[in-house]
């Protein structure tokens, strides 16, 4: 078994905030139609722009006024080869778009730039991110997404976050696609109900799978887009936590199943989700990154990371 690394080279100390519950707010809270629930083509318009960059100016005050550092999510978990493909964007345009996506939280970080900030181009699957229809081999899975990670490398991202991934072998291809490109990745797995990747793996192995196939080279892992109830039941004191760095939680309890027939936002309850995290920070100090994903928006996120800093505080 490869060796945990325990080091967090691309963040270093102190909390950080993350932001990826942009759609779901545009969908059900605006109105906007995604198609492919993809958000990159409102790059294409100066309403889209000044909408977008709406979301992560609120998100940097937020964080400036909780003394806490801020992970700036590109708009880029679809734009990849079949998903863009299903809406009409070759990969020519793909590559324009991820660039744009990423210049733009550049140019929000320049214009923002008093507090510690990171930019973070995100991946995504290749299929659904709750139900795979076809899983890829790890070596699959580094051609695939090496397209996408080739044109982030030449921008200014300074980490790759792979988020709501459903299985090992996507993750290790992305991990491997990260060294020959020599991006930093971040994996993030989602959880079913049950605390298992929706292939019905636990956590655990997921995640040492991976670790074993690329010798430790994630920079670290996450957990995204599930509600706290769904894993905190299966977080132990055991090395293979330490692999984890952050949760990005789902506002709803609802299964994927669930949500994805959904017509109507179910937002829980902030203050509710704001207690979980913290109890989950609390347990798990080294857990440094905090955040939101389907359903939430600013009142989650300002609770999530009230409720941090408070058990920060109450441990020293």
């Amino acid at each position: 078994m490869a060796k945990y690394r325990t080091a967090l080279p691309t963040l270093g100390e102190g909390i950080f905030v993350s932001y990826t519950g942009i759609e779901t707010d545009l969908i059900f809270n605006r109105g906007i139609d995604l198609p492919g629930f993809a958000s990159y083509p409102l790059l294409e318009s100066e309403d889209g722009r000044e909408m977008l960059h709406g979301y992560y100016a609120q998100l940097i005050g937020m964080a400036r006024l909780n003394g806490v550092g801020v992970l700036l999510e590109s708009l880029t978990w679809v734009a990849n080869h079949d998903r863009g493909a299903a809406i009409g964007h070759n990969p020519a345009s793909l590559k324009k778009f991820n660039i744009a996506a990423i210049d733009m939280i550049a140019r929000v970080r320049e214009e923002k730039g008093d507090l510690p900030t990171l930019l973070s181009a995100q991946v995504g699957p290749r299929s659904d991110g709750y139900a795979p229809r076809e899983r890829m081999t790890a070596d699959e899975a580094e051609i695939y997404h090496g397209e996408q990670m080739e044109t982030i490398s030449q921008t200014e991202a300074d980490l790759v976050s792979a988020c709501t991934l459903c299985y090992p072998e996507e993750a290790i291809g992305i991990v491997r696609a990260g060294k020959r490109f020599d991006m930093p990745v971040a994996i993030a797995f989602t959880v079913e109900t049950d605390g298992r990747l929706p292939i019905g793996m636990p956590l655990r192995e997921g995640i040492e799978t991976v670790d074993d196939a690329t010798d430790g080279g994630a920079a670290y892992f996450m957990i995204n887009c599930a509600h706290p109830d769904h894993f905190s039941g299966v977080l132990e004191d055991e090395p293979w936590v330490q692999r984890l760095r952050g949760v990005v939680t789902n506002a709803s309890r609802c299964s994927h199943a669930e949500l994805d027939e959904s017509e109507e936002l179910d937002d829980g309850d902030p203050e509710e989700l704001g207690e979980l995290v913290g109890a989950i920070s609390k347990k798990f100090p080294h857990f440094t990154i905090v955040g939101g994903c389907c359903g939430t928006d600013m009142r989650h996120l300002r609770r999530i990371v009230e409720q941090v800093k408070m058990k920060d505080q109450k441990k020293l």
